[in-house]
C-alpha cells in the first residue's frame, strides 16, 4: 500500500460513507472520482436529514407550533454553522440559495437593478475569466445584453493559469464588478485572488468570488479573501443538493435590491406597495430550502470535526501523487497545472485520439466513476483545442490506491483501444 504523508485515516473515514461500498460491475467496488461534480454524503448526514423529517418537519419562521419552532430553530442553526464555517463577521450575511448558479445570478439581477453606484449599465463593465463555469458566465453575459454593459475576460496561459498581464487594461475605472473562480472545476487551478481584489479595489469594483470548488477542500475565510460576496454548493461538500450558498458585506445586502419577490422576504404589503425585510429574509422569498440547509449544517460539523487544514493536506498530498502517476500514463496530456502547486484536486486530461466519453464508459466497466465532457467550462476546451476531457477528481475519502485503479484503468482503456 503506497504511503504518503498528511494523508488522513481513510479506512476511517471511508466507514462513514455508505456509499463506497457499493459493489458494481463484476464485483468491482467503486471508484468514485467525479467528486467536483458531486461528493458522497457521510451517514452523519444523512441521520439527520432522516431525523429531520421524522420528527421536526415544518415550515420555518411564522408558526407558533412546536413543529415549526423546532423547524425554525434548526434552520436559522444551520445559518449560524455557515457564518462560523467561513468566518462570516456576521450570520445576517449568509444567504440561502439552491446551488451556487442561483447565488451568482442574484447578484447579477441585484446590479442590474441597483441604484448608484453599485448599478450596471451602457456606461460600465464587467470582468469575468475564459476559465469559469458556465454559471460565472452566462448570468453576466444575459446581463450584459439587458444593460448594454460590456462584458470581458482574462485569458488562460498555455499551462492553464489565468494571464493577468493586462490585468489593468481589463479591470479599468468603468468595472462595476470582477467575478472569478477561486479553484476551477475544470483545471483545477487555483486563482491568485490577491493580485485580482486589489486591482478591482483600486478602481472601485466589486468582487464576487465562486467558491464552489475551494468550500469543500480549504479553508474559506471569507474576510482574508476581501471579497464582496462569495458564492458556494452544498451537494460538493458532502452536504445534500439543493443547497447553496452567498454571502455578502452586510452595508452591499442592505443597499441592493431583492432578486425575488414573495413572502417572507417583505416588511410590509399593501396594494401599492411593499418594503422588504433586513438581509438575509430579504433575500430568500418564499418557503427556502429547509432541510436541505439543515442537512448543509450537518456536513459543515463533519468537514469541522476532521479539520479543513487536514482535508486540504490530505488532497494536496492525493493530487501531488495523481499528477505524477498519470504523467507515467503513455500519451496522456493533463489540460491545466501539470505540478500539485496551487492547484485543487480535480485534473482533467486527454488520452491520445479516444474521445472521453469512450475513456469514462471503459472505466465505468472497471467500476471507476470519472466524469466526461466539457465539465460546464466548454471556453476552456475551445482554448486549448480539444473536444472535451475526461476528469478526475478526489476528496478526503480518496485513496493512492484509488490513484492506482485509475492509471491501471487508463491502461486498459489503451489497450482495449489498441
Amino acid at each position: 500500500m503506497t504511503q504518503l504523508p498528511g494523508l488522513l485515516d481513510t479506512e476511517a473515514i471511508r466507514k462513514d460513507f455508505p456509499i463506497l461500498d457499493r459493489v458494481l460491475h463484476d464485483g468491482k467496488r467503486l471508484v468514485y472520482l467525479d467528486n467536483a461534480a458531486t461528493s458522497q454524503t457521510p451517514r452523519q448526514v444523512i441521520d439527520v436529514l432522516s431525523e429531520y423529517y421524522e420528527q421536526h418537519n415544518a415550515n420555518v419562521h411564522r408558526g407558533v407550533h412546536v413543529l415549526a419552532e423546532e423547524a425554525t430553530a434548526l434552520y436559522e442553526g444551520a445559518r449560524d454553522k455557515v457564518a462560523a464555517f467561513i468566518n462570516a463577521p456576521s450570520r445576517d450575511e449568509v444567504i440561502f440559495t439552491k446551488n451556487a448558479s442561483e447565488s451568482l445570478n442574484l447578484v447579477a439581477n441585484m446590479l442590474g437593478w441597483a441604484d448608484e453606484p453599485y448599478r450596471v449599465d451602457r456606461d460600465t463593465e464587467i470582468v469575468i475569466t475564459e476559465m469559469e463555469h458556465h454559471s460565472n458566465i452566462v448570468p453576466w453575459q444575459l446581463l450584459s445584453q439587458r444593460t448594454g454593459a460590456k462584458l470581458k475576460w482574462f485569458g488562460l496561459t498555455d499551462d492553464g493559469r489565468l494571464d493577468l498581464s493586462n490585468i489593468e487594461e481589463v479591470i479599468t475605472e468603468k468595472t462595476k464588478i470582477v467575478s472569478f473562480v477561486l479553484v476551477s472545476n475544470i483545471l483545477g487551478t487555483l486563482n491568485p485572488v490577491e493580485a485580482i481584489v486589489r486591482r478591482a479595489q483600486e478602481v472601485g469594483a466589486l468582487v464576487l468570488i465562486d467558491a464552489s470548488q475551494a468550500a469543500p477542500h480549504m479553508v474559506l475565510d471569507v474576510q482574508a479573501l476581501q471579497a464582496d460576496f462569495v458564492a458556494f454548493t452544498g451537494h460538493k461538500m458532502c452536504g445534500p443538493t439543493g443547497i447553496g450558498v452567498l454571502w455578502g458585506r452586510q452595508e452591499l445586502l442592505e443597499d441592493l435590491p431583492p432578486f425575488l419577490g414573495g413572502g417572507e422576504m417583505i416588511e410590509t404589503v399593501s396594494m401599492n406597495s411593499s418594503t422588504y425585510a433586513p438581509a438575509p429574509h430579504k433575500f430568500e422569498a418564499g418557503t427556502p430550502p429547509i432541510a436541505q440547509a439543515v442537512g448543509l449544517g450537518a456536513a459543515v460539523d463533519y468537514l469541522s470535526s476532521i479539520g479543513m487544514e487536514n482535508i486540504a493536506r490530505h488532497e494536496h498530498a492525493i493530487t501531488e501523487y495523481a499528477v505524477r502517476r498519470l504523467q507515467e500514463v503513455p500519451d496522456l496530456r493533463i489540460i491545466g497545472p501539470v505540478t500539485a502547486e496551487d492547484r485543487g484536486a480535480a485534473i482533467s486530461f486527454v488520452l491520445g485520439d479516444i474521445h472521453p466519453h469512450d475513456v469514462g464508459q471503459v472505466l465505468d466497466e472497471q467500476g471507476i466513476a470519472v466524469r466526461v465532457g466539457h465539465h460546464c467550462a466548454r471556453p476552456v476546451c475551445l482554448r486549448y483545442g480539444i473536444p472535451a476531457t475526461t476528469r478526475a477528481s478526489f476528496y478526503l475519502y480518496s485513496t493512492p490506491a484509488e490513484v492506482d485503479a485509475l492509471v491501471e484503468g487508463l491502461e486498459h482503456v489503451r489497450n482495449f483501444f489498441g
